[in-house]
């Protein structure tokens, strides 16, 4: 069982289709509370694994509980409980935002308030239009409001800012944020990688139906790969590379003071989760 603190608990979980191996014996908790970030190419076991937390997919072989349910039952309890954003989804055309969100709401014994919700996601000025009319990102977060308006205590976003503009995924991530500070707990999979950077309070990196790195941002970010550092030298730039900056950057300025010069055009580059995701997946076809 997991522990109290534990939202989602999965042990040597796998899915395979044929002679296919999607998810090859994965492990991994979510507490309560956090944005739990999933990130790996297409084909790395990251959609297959969200559904069978989700309930909708049966899987072969593991453990699972969310939210102290296993999701392979289906049970109401754990669908009052949890919100869906899917990657994509095709609601009625013709009804308008508000009366979606209404629709939604009655489904449950328990729901938020349905101008709260369409407020929240941005869609207020989009109340009385049909979703038929809507941009692919209004749409986008016609998904959102539609997977928040249970107030459930776990969401699950898969891609939720495809198709949005700059403004638009800021104002989607300060959304994000706000549901963490109420203790909803997320699980984000997403292909911006600064988006799991900024939201993310742990992330695991699927390759190949396999965890090859779990932890924060910024310890994948501070482990081996090497921090880039740039100058200028009588007009030539020189680039290191060393997982030692601090060492170098104290010989470099040293050395500086002591000749009384600058150091010119001085850079120094640490690496990205970008840079950390590149590394681990290199030889899987994006």
């Amino acid at each position: 069982m997991p522990s109290a603190a534990a939202a989602i608990s999965v042990r040597d979980l796998h899915k395979s289709y044929g002679s296919h191996e999607a998810v090859r014996g994965i492990s991994f908790d979510i507490r309560e509370g956090e944005v739990f970030g999933l990130l790996g190419p297409n084909g790395a076991g990251k959609t297959t694994t969200v559904e069978i937390l989700e309930g909708y997919r049966e899987r072969d072989a593991g453990d699972v509980t969310v939210l102290g349910y296993d999701p392979a039952r289906s049970e109401r309890g754990f669908r009052e409980r949890i919100g869906v954003v899917l990657q994509q989804s095709q609601l009625f055309q013709n009804l308008t935002v508000g009366e979606i969100h209404r629709m939604f709401a009655g489904y449950y014994e328990r729901s938020r308030d349905v101008d709260e919700v369409v407020e929240l996601v941005g869609l207020a000025d989009k109340r009385d239009a049909r979703v038929k009319t809507l941009s692919g990102g209004q749409k986008r977060r016609l998904d959102l409001g539609v997977a928040l308006v249970a107030d459930p205590d776990l969401v699950f976003l898969d891609e939720p800012t495809t198709g949005f503009d700059p403004a638009a995924r800021r104002a989607a991530w300060e959304m994000i944020r706000s549901l963490r500070s109420l203790g909803k707990t997320i699980l984000l999979t997403t292909h911006y990688l600064d988006e799991a950077e900024q939201l993310a309070d742990r992330v695991a990196v699927l390759r190949e139906g396999v965890i090859v790195r779990e932890g924060t941002p910024a310890e994948l970010t501070s482990g081996t790969p090497e921090t880039e550092i740039r100058y200028r030298v009588d007009g030539r730039e020189v680039v290191v590379r060393t997982t030692e900056p601090t060492r170098v950057l104290h010989e470099l300025t040293s050395e500086a003071v002591a000749a009384g010069r600058e150091i010119e055009a001085l850079t120094v580059r640490r690496p990205t989760l970008e840079d950390i995701y590149l590394l681990l997946t290199a030889d899987d076809d994006e």
